[in-house]
């Protein structure tokens, strides 16, 4: 499972420095790499621009892993950290958290966070998980309806779908066919008839947190 992220468009990260005349850049050795988004090729080549705007690059690193407890540790061990005037984190949206509660410095996000996916083939993610709160895995075959499905739908194919593709994709398998076959092969079509209501967003409490006792 990979944090997919992609970089923000240069102009987005040009106007949040315009402030900041040194930088040091942060990034990801795990899913920022695999994603070619905040790798060691991606962090020179970020350098390499702002080079060209004028900043004055103070350091640089690939953290192993952005978000865990490493964080700390390798940003200590940055040359010219503490010569910048803000870090550029080329990270999910967590390991931009954990840069944060280190530095006591502005953080600023290289990158949008998208979804949790995991790798089909070499450079080909798909989303899995919503993190939605109310898993339905168990009772979907493992499919998840709401990531698998463009429209999100709980109960069943829409009108749309046509010989098992999807009306929004007609090059994509519709996901509640590939629920009803994997429920057909388990002996388990009787799920398909279960009413799942509506998800309620508006009743989620953002933000969300959880204490294990």
């Amino acid at each position: 499972m990979k944090s997919i992220t992609k970089q923000k468009p240069f102009d987005e990260v040009k106007q949040q420095l315009d402030r900041f005349d040194r930088v040091c850049i942060v990034g990801c050795g795990t899913c920022a790499t695999m994603t070619k988004t905040g790798g060691r090729e991606e962090v020179l080549n970020m350098k390499e621009h702002l080079q060209e705007l004028g900043k004055l690059v103070t350091g640089w690193t690939v953290i192993p892993t952005a978000c865990d407890e490493m964080t700390e540790g390798a940003l200590n061990l940055i040359q010219g950290i503490q010569n910048a005037n803000c870090i550029l984190v080329m990270a999910c949206a967590l390991g931009v958290h954990k840069v944060n509660l280190y530095i006591d410095k502005p953080v600023i996000p290289a990158l949008d966070t998208l979804f949790i996916g995991v790798e089909d083939s070499p450079g080909y993610f798909h989303e899995v998980c919503a993190q939605c709160g109310q898993c339905v895995l168990g009772e979907t075959a493992g499919i998840c309806p709401l990531t698998a499905c463009h429209k999100g739908l709980l109960n069943g194919p829409c009108g749309g779908t046509n010989n098992g593709k999807c009306e929004v994709d007609k090059e994509k398998d519709c996901a509640w066919t590939l629920i009803y076959q994997r429920l057909k092969e388990q002996g388990r079509l009787d799920l398909m008839h279960k009413y799942h209501p509506p998800k309620n967003y508006q009743v989620v409490p953002r933000p969300r947190v959880i204490k294990l006792v």
